[in-house]
């Protein structure tokens, strides 16, 4: 019977934890929205590298435009509003043809059409292949989705096209290992990651896999950077029909099949070994027009900064404008650019606000200053009294707390 009970007692938390959460969850905010308080509308900044985006499917119900964070608030308060978190080179739609007879309260003078954004079904509240939205109104308990860093579509684990979520690398509690997920119909366009380090990989065992399965054992070859560092860290598989190596660049055979070296499962520094930048000879010394590693259509997951051991040699670079993949390239894309971004406008923003309270303080004279001071300590003492006199086994009510503030307001007209 006591158990009973136990079930029907009203949970509670310290002030401590209350405001530990309130600002876990303004931190929260914070990351996703990029710092961006939603004062003026976005429009003006262009296509931008990453940023909050919404879509309104009250004023466009086929999920064909979407909104910044501003114009969300003050265009669209109300209306059904579906969260996308951020997309990458998008520029606020609110108000143009899409829109019809509504146009935007902060910025109407807009283009007929942002011509090179971009729009999947996430734009109608569909996620996943399975397209359904989220929250999911017919799932018994709601589950995370994972995000591909190129389509920007969000996945269920269960609809990844892994054997097991068990491939998923994660620690032991759980955490994701890697910093960027790539999904099975966007990784046939980066088969050619297979051909970098295995630090690039999160998942030892995935990489390993992927070339295990794509390698000729009949004839091999291994491929040196002709930058004078020995090519890459690791030996890299390629067949023998694949673009020869650059003029500059030496082949020599391998007699242990050119497997990659295992992790040794200690922590990887990803600071690349070999020069990338524009003007040096090809990191991976083949040309990826004509190469052609195994293109199997399989989830990869990507460690910390794997984007900083992509060549950026001129050749590599004409591929990635190609393939319009370029942004892997731009430091801003990245989500933890984005976050890292967020956090120090976040900080920047708390400082001025410290600032602002002790300017306040500092521009006071003495008599109001001793009278916030003062003011202060009232309600101290009085706080403190009455939770020394009251019954904890009671939760407290608003008429306890109005109580507090006539106490504190009666305390203060004896004093004048």
């Amino acid at each position: 019977m006591a158990g009973a009970f136990d079930d029907e007692v009203e949970q509670t938390v310290s002030i401590q934890e209350y405001l530990k959460d309130v600002e876990e969850q303004e931190l929260e905010a914070d990351l996703v929205l990029g710092g961006d308080e939603g004062n003026e509308c976005t429009y003006n900044n262009g296509y931008m590298k990453r940023q909050a985006i919404f879509s309104c499917l009250t004023c466009t119900p086929d999920g064909n435009a979407g909104v910044c964070t501003a114009c969300s608030l003050s265009c669209h308060d109300g209306h059904e509003i579906v969260e996308l978190w951020t997309k990458r080179n998008f520029r606020c739609d609110c108000g143009n043809s899409k829109f019809g007879e509504v146009f935007c309260k902060l910025f109407p003078n807009k283009d007929v059409e942002n011509a090179e954004n971009s729009y999947n079904h996430n734009f109608k509240g569909s996620y996943c292949t399975c397209g359904r939205p989220y929250p999911d109104p017919e799932a018994e308990e709601q589950v995370e989705m994972i995000q591909c860093c190129i389509c920007e579509d969000w996945f269920h684990e269960e609809h990844l096209g892994l054997e097991s979520s068990d491939e998923v690398p994660r620690d032991e509690e759980g955490e994701p290992l890697y910093e960027d997920f790539i999904c099975g119909a966007c990784s046939g366009v980066f088969s050619f990651l297979r051909l970098y380090p295995q630090a690039i990989w999160a998942a030892e065992k995935q990489y390993a896999a992927n070339i295990s399965a794509s390698k000729d054992k009949n004839v091999v070859e291994d491929t040196q950077s002709g930058c004078g560092s020995g090519g890459l860290e690791n030996n890299i598989s390629l067949k023998k029909d694949s673009a020869p190596a650059n003029a500059e660049s030496e082949s020599v055979p391998s007699d242990e099949g050119l497997l990659l070296r295992e992790n040794s499962g200690k922590d990887i520094d990803l600071t690349p070994t070999i020069d990338v930048s524009p003007h040096a000879t090809c990191a991976l010394g083949v040309d990826l027009v004509v190469t052609s590693p195994n293109a199997e259509r399989k989830p990869m997951f990507l460690s910390k900064s794997w984007r900083d051991a992509l060549c950026k040699c001129e050749r590599c670079s004409d591929y990635y404008k190609e393939k319009g993949i370029s942004f892997l390239l731009e430091k801003e894309d990245s989500i933890a650019e984005y976050e890292k971004m967020a956090k120090q406008k976040r900080e920047e923003k708390l400082q001025q606000q410290e600032g602002a309270e002790l300017s306040l303080l500092n521009n006071l004279g003495h008599v109001e200053k001793m009278e916030i001071l003062n003011g202060i300590a009232d309600m101290k003492d009085e706080i403190r009294t009455f939770l020394e006199s009251f019954d904890s086994s009671k939760p407290i009510t608003s008429d306890d707390v109005h109580q507090v503030f006539e106490n504190l307001a009666k305390k203060r007209r004896r004093v004048q």
